[in-house]
C-alpha cells in the first residue's frame, strides 16, 4: 500500500542530494519515477533539482495551477514513485493532489523540503504535509555556530539577522543560515 512521505530539514541538510539518490536508485533497478519541483525554486535554473555539491537533474515543474493528479494519472508508464523537491513551496491544493496520487493511484509520494521559514512560521506546503503525511522524517544537520541540531533558518542581510519580510526570497548560503533555537533567538551570540 502506497504512502505519503514527508522528509524535512533545514538548509544544507542534504534534502536535494537525498532525493537525487532515491531517484537514481529506483532507475538503477529499472523502475520509472516522476521527479518534480516547485516553480519558485530557480536557484539553478527553472525546472531543476540541484544539490549544493554540484549534482543537478531536470524535473517537472509544479505551479499553484498544476493538476499533479492528472499529470501522474496520464503518464504512459505508471511510475513506481513520485519524488517532490522544495515541497514547502506547494499550495494546499498541490499537497491534497499528491495525497490523492497515493490513495487513488496507489503510487508512493516522497516529498522533501523545509518545514519552517526564517520567521519561524510553517510554509503552506509544509503545514499540509505535516497534516496529511503517513510518514514524517527529519533530515538532520548541525547549527552553523555550534554543535546543536539546526532546527531553524536565519535570514541574513548585510551580516545582520532579519526576522520580518516576505516569506519567500530565493537564496543560498549568502542569505540563509541553518541554526539551533539558541542562535536563532540570540543573534548576538554568533558575533563573538
Amino acid at each position: 500500500m502506497a504512502q505519503l512521505y514527508y522528509r524535512y530539514g533545514t538548509m544544507n541538510s542534504g534534502k536535494s542530494i537525498e532525493i537525487l539518490k532515491v531517484a537514481y536508485n529506483y532507475e538503477e533497478q529499472g523502475k520509472s519515477i516522476v521527479l518534480m519541483t516547485s516553480s519558485l525554486d530557480n536557484r539553478d535554473g527553472f525546472g531543476y533539482v540541484s544539490s549544493r555539491i554540484g549534482i543537478k537533474r531536470q524535473a517537472e515543474v509544479i505551479t499553484p495551477e498544476t493538476d499533479i493528479y492528472g499529470f501522474i494519472q496520464n503518464q504512459e508508464t505508471k511510475p513506481y514513485c513520485v519524488l517532490i523537491d522544495e515541497c514547502q513551496f506547494l499550495t494546499k491544493a498541490n499537497v491534497y493532489d499528491l495525497a490523492r496520487v497515493v490513495d487513488e493511484l496507489d503510487i508512493p509520494v516522497m516529498a522533501f523540503g523545509l518545514k519552517n521559514d526564517f520567521r519561524n512560521e510553517l510554509f503552506e506546503g509544509s503545514k499540509y504535509f505535516l497534516l496529511l503525511a503517513d510518514k514524517i522524517d527529519e533530515i538532520k544537520t548541525i547549527c552553523h555556530y555550534c554543535s546543536r541540531k539546526a532546527t531553524m533558518v536565519l535570514r541574513m542581510e548585510d551580516g545582520n539577522p532579519v526576522y520580518d519580510g516576505d516569506q519567500i526570497q530565493i537564496g543560498g548560503n549568502e542569505t540563509y543560515t541553518s541554526v539551533c533555537r539558541k542562535h536563532y533567538f540570540s543573534p548576538d551570540l554568533h558575533k563573538h
